[in-house]
């Protein structure tokens, strides 16, 4: 992950998930009645209140309700909750400004009950641009047909207003209806001075469509960049995002489909099966895909469903491959699972291995073991802090431990140290770094150490622990998973954490609290489960030390009681999948990044423009 990455990742702070529909109609009633109470200024508390809900209150909850139904009618996808939630915040902006107003009038003591009611007119005004913005989003409308949804709300309160000032005006003064609803009498009484006269509602049509045009400038200004660079809307992202995080839905899959290139990854399985049944007992599978976006957008639940797949104990470790490489939509993973599968029944088992060895090459850290010609490898650049390693590197280093004498290899990343989503690069392990040839280096240097050591009889051990745990204290589905492989007299522990990274210092103490192996290395599966909760959520960062070290220990030793006698055997296939594709990712993280920033600018100054616009409007009328 880069730096721009990590800033687009940051984003994730924002997550959630929107109430029931019910939960934000209730709410919404509640808020108008004390914003009714804090703005308004008649002879009673229970009068200020039902006009807060009168005219706050009963349009959220018309937009709540019809908005859907509406918005469905032309082709849209607005749910209920949606909507609901869309109303429910559009009613905040209009209390906002309500008793923003109120407080100026009662402080300054120049303008009356006229001024707040003017400021409602603006509120109003706002409120549409503002579903227009994300009806425009989320349904992908024309600009015509979005504002058709988008006016309820605004237009539910005008008409209230309008109803609401001229039968007041005819149950005070009497007379024709016309006279009512059309004029505002002297001698009404004080307290319905500030009812509405047919200006005013031409006033609010006009603001409705200043704020609109505004909106859709905004939105025509920030999406030319995309459209020029990627092809795509910045509109479909929007729309797929609000649907993430809000629901749950996978609609940002098919933003990333628009987007993502072909690729044919590696996919390795190294399998353990007993000597004397043949029934499997472990599964080490690896294709070289990154386990992102988000959640289980694309290859989010990866790790899960590659355990899922396997019949003994799976260990799905983080392959060599950065964001480039996430799968644009969940259903590219059961590609991958064939390909797992496919492998594994080509496999050709042997009953022996080498003891586990341990290379360092600068920076880079590896422990291999080989099963006849195929080697298992695991990176680690701890204590040092490392991110990805990417696609092309991982490549290298295959390659350079198969030109040292192996067939198949399995080469894992670790992925167990990093420092969240501080410095320059976030620990990228890219083409021509110092690191990656450290990594290269190493994985020759292990290749022919493996190469040229003797073999015993292998013997494995598995314990595997949900944990008490769950994903927002880091730690997903999978657990913890340890697998203890003796051969040569000597025990080599594989431990393996369904997490996204660890904290510095962290792996350092689960190695050195395993007395009862020779060899050990932590690993984490890089899951992005957990990264719907807060974008660095690593492993360490929000459990307890003492307790992760206690139950990587206890499950270490359960492995050592489970040693038996068994065959391995390692194979691999090549699958075809659609990912995000060469430095897709960086050019979204760079636009999402660039929209936020200058989005607030263009924002900003169109706000300016329009307020100033209302202001003088208001002054002028």
């Amino acid at each position: 992950m880069t730096e721009t990455q990590g800033e687009l990742a940051s984003l994730s702070k924002f997550i959630f998930r929107a109430p029931h529909w019910y939960t934000s109609v209730a709410l919404s009633l509640v808020i108008a009645a004390l914003a009714g109470v804090a703005a308004f200024d008649s002879q009673y508390v229970l009068e200020d209140a039902w006009q807060g809900v009168f005219f706050i209150g009963v349009p959220t909850v018309v937009a709540s309700l019809a908005t859907t139904p509406v918005d469905r009618f032309f082709g849209g996808q607005l749910t209920y909750s949606r909507s609901s939630l869309l109303a429910f915040a559009c009613e905040v902006v209009v209390v906002v400004v309500l008793v923003a107003a109120g407080v100026v009038s009662t402080l300054t003591g120049r303008f009356g009950q006229n001024f707040v009611f003017d400021a409602l007119v603006a509120a109003l005004g706002l409120v549409f641009a503002i579903r227009f913005l994300v009806v425009l989003a989320v349904s992908r409308d024309s600009p015509l047909v979005a504002a058709v949804p988008a006016s309820i709300q605004t237009a539910t309160a005008g008409v209230l207003l309008f109803v609401y000032s001229g039968t007041m005006n005819l149950l005070t003064t009497g007379g024709s209806i016309a006279s009512a609803y059309l004029s505002r009498p002297a001698e009404a009484p004080p307290e319905i001075q500030y009812a509405f006269v047919p200006q005013d509602f031409v006033l609010l049509a006009f603001l409705t469509a200043l704020y609109g045009v505004a909106a859709y400038a905004f939105v025509v200004a920030i999406d030319r960049p995309w459209q020029r660079s990627l092809d795509v809307s910045v509109l479909d992202f929007i729309s797929g995002f609000i649907g993430h995080i809000a629901e749950g839905t996978r609609e940002l899959e098919g933003f990333f489909e628009q987007i993502g290139e072909e690729a044919v990854v590696p996919v390795t399985v190294l399998a353990f099966r007993t000597t004397d049944g043949h029934e499997e007992k472990a599964r080490f599978v690896l294709p070289m895909i990154h386990p992102g976006p988000m959640g289980e957008i694309g290859g989010g639940n990866l790790p899960q469903r590659v355990a899922e797949s396997a019949t003994g104990l799976a260990f799905p470790p983080h392959a060599t491959a950065g964001h480039d490489f996430n799968l644009v939509t969940e259903r590219e993973v059961e590609t991958l699972i064939d390909a797992a599968d496919d492998a594994f029944e080509s496999i050709e088992y042997g009953d022996s291995a080498s003891a586990g060895v341990r290379v360092e090459e600068g920076e880079a850290k590896l422990l291999g073991q080989a099963f006849g010609d195929d080697a298992l490898l695991v990176s680690t650049f701890s204590p040092g802090y490392a991110d990805d390693v990417e696609y092309a590197v991982g490549l290298a280093a295959t390659a350079e431990a198969r030109v040292e004498g192996m067939d198949d290899v399995l080469l894992a990343d670790a992925h167990n140290c990093n420092n969240g989503l501080g410095g320059d690069d976030l620990g990228h392990v890219y083409p021509g770094s110092k690191r990656s040839f450290d990594m290269i280096r190493g994985a020759g240097e292990a290749a022919r150490r493996l190469d040229d050591a003797d073999e015993g009889p292998l013997e494995l051990g598995v314990a595997w622990d949900r944990t008490p745990w769950r994903p927002e204290d880091g730690i997903g589905p999978l657990g913890v998973r340890v697998a203890v492989l003796e051969a040569g007299g000597d025990r080599t522990a594989y431990v393996l954490v369904d997490g996204n990274n660890m904290e510095p210092g962290l792996r350092e103490e689960l190695v050195d609290a395993l007395d009862a192996v020779d060899q050990a290395e932590i690993m984490t599966t890089d899951t992005h489960i957990v990264n719907t909760v807060e974008s660095t959520n690593q492993v360490g960062a929000a459990i307890d030390w003492d307790e992760l070290a206690a139950l990587v220990v206890e499950l270490t030793e359960e492995a050592v009681d489970d040693l038996d006698p068994v065959e391995a055997g390692m194979a691999s296939e090549r699958a075809e999948v659609t990912v995000f594709g060469n430095d897709r990712t960086e050019t979204l993280a760079s636009h999402a990044n660039a929209v936020i920033a200058m989005g607030g600018v263009v924002a900003a100054l169109a706000v300016l423009a329009t307020v100033t616009i209302s202001v003088l409007i208001f002054f002028l009328t």
